[in-house]
């Protein structure tokens, strides 16, 4: 896909230190270079997003059927459960992204600790079968992506050049969703081929998962990473503090794009929900309900890198609130009469669109507006308001289903998203002083 090397994307020679960088040259590489390449830490750690979502997606994509179908909940029990599964991580993301911060070189660790939790949390959901035990050993599971998110995406932004950040994170994001594909395709086999399907889709995600773990701290770099050297003058370097860490939302770039993501999340129905409706409005068979998240996976596997490397050129702002625009389309085929058999098709390749539009293209522009040391902190901020967002709208969801039913709840989901898209239209965030800015 791309070529990596020691240089973590920087150009085979280096421009004159007398030459100056003008606008287009920052957004398109010169003739006769090669291509900026993708660093090294980038595809170590895309290789363990890749082992570890195959894990985490193999129950992911039976969880909603194993709660549903298999212990009765109701749908307001469901939207609580997937919530806390994809809300819950919010409430520790400030706190990993500090901890990575702090010293500077933590940042493969406590994303290792994240991985280890969330591994171990697999096995436990074998002894769950009322809700509340669930809840916990869920939210304990989102602990774990709570601390290694933040440092995460930490070092793949400080290994790439602001140029090219989009192309990296939507290069880790397409490795990651190969996960995503396979992790659901393997949970359906173990359903055919065994008799207690469940059991077994949660051991074998736990072994896939310690895997994942191990390959993070054979193959990803220890210590601090640094982005390239730029020509940039340089700064006063602030102390990794908390309140350092909130103070960096009185930048209006930051500020604004941490509001939009909140605003945006508050309408974005989980991924179980999505499924759940469609599978509802074509009568699929339980067996085949596992099959569902391939779709929106390989349509995000083929569109990360592409939108990532648009949204380098035309602006990551602009890619972002078009991927809403994919989400809010998804919404109205799901509403409408149409039960074409192409149908599933359009819903998942627009569900999938809006993953590639919006998750590491959101990274990206977050990250030219967070210093270095603090990459890790301010990252989280924007991940915290995101995520508490959609925590509180898969329990809004869940609530409006059991009261009013799907239609009536995902029409009110539909009516907010367009609220809150033409809403952020009028906070896009201020050009930054450098050329790979937002817009």
């Amino acid at each position: 896909m791309y070529v990596a090397d020691s240089r973590a994307g920087t150009p085979d020679s280096p421009a004159p230190a007398s030459a100056p960088a003008s606008a287009e040259g920052a957004a398109r590489p010169r003739a006769g270079r090669r291509r900026a390449a993708v660093a090294p830490t980038v595809l170590a750690l895309g290789t363990v997003s890749l082992i570890t979502d195959v894990s985490s997606e193999m129950v992911t994509a039976v969880l909603p059927l194993y709660l549903v179908t298999g212990l009765g909940l109701s749908p307001l029990g469901f939207g609580l459960l997937d919530g806390i599964y994809n809300g819950f991580s919010a409430l520790v993301r400030l706190a990993g992204g500090h901890l990575a911060d702090r010293g500077g070189g933590r940042h493969k660790w406590v994303a290792g600790a994240g991985y280890a939790l969330s591994a171990a949390c697999k096995p436990l959901l074998l002894l769950a079968h009322t809700l509340t035990p669930i809840g916990l050993i869920l939210a304990a599971d989102r602990t774990g992506k709570g601390l290694r998110t933040a440092p995460r995406d930490a070092l793949i932004s400080l290994s790439s050049t602001s140029q090219a950040r989009g192309r990296a994170f939507g290069v880790h994001r397409a490795m990651d969703t190969a996960g995503a594909l396979f992790g659901p395709l393997v949970a359906f086999l173990i359903l055919r081929a065994t008799v207690d399907g469940y059991d077994a889709v949660f051991m074998v995600s736990f072994c896939v998962a310690v895997v994942g773990v191990l390959v993070l701290v054979l193959f990803v770099p220890g210590g601090s990473t640094r982005p390239p050297a730029t020509t940039d003058t340089p700064r006063p370097a602030p102390r990794p503090t908390l309140r350092a860490a909130l103070a960096l939302l009185r930048r209006p770039a930051l500020r604004r794009l941490t509001v939009c993501a909140l605003l945006l999340g508050l309408a974005t129905v989980s991924d179980s929900f999505v499924y759940l409706l469609l599978q509802r409005r074509l009568g699929v068979p339980d067996r085949w309900f596992a099959l569902l998240p391939l779709g929106t996976a390989a349509a995000f596997l083929l569109l990360a890198v592409p939108l990532g490397r648009l949204a380098d050129r035309v602006g990551r702002w602009r890619v972002f609130l078009a991927g809403h625009g994919a989400l809010l389309l998804t919404y109205g085929l799901l509403l409408s009469s149409w039960h074409g058999t192409a149908l599933p098709y359009a819903v998942l390749v627009l569900h999938g669109g809006f993953y590639a539009a919006t998750d590491g293209v959101l990274m990206a522009a977050a990250s030219d507006s967070v210093p270095d040391e603090l990459r890790s902190s301010g990252l989280a901020l924007v991940q915290t308001g995101q995520a508490l967002a959609r925590f509180v709208c898969s329990i809004g969801f869940g609530a409006a289903w059991t009261a009013w039913g799907d239609r009536t709840a995902l029409t009110a989901s539909a009516v907010v998203l367009a609220i809150c898209a033409l809403f952020s239209l009028g906070l896009r965030p201020p050009r930054p002083p450098r050329s790979e800015g937002l817009a």
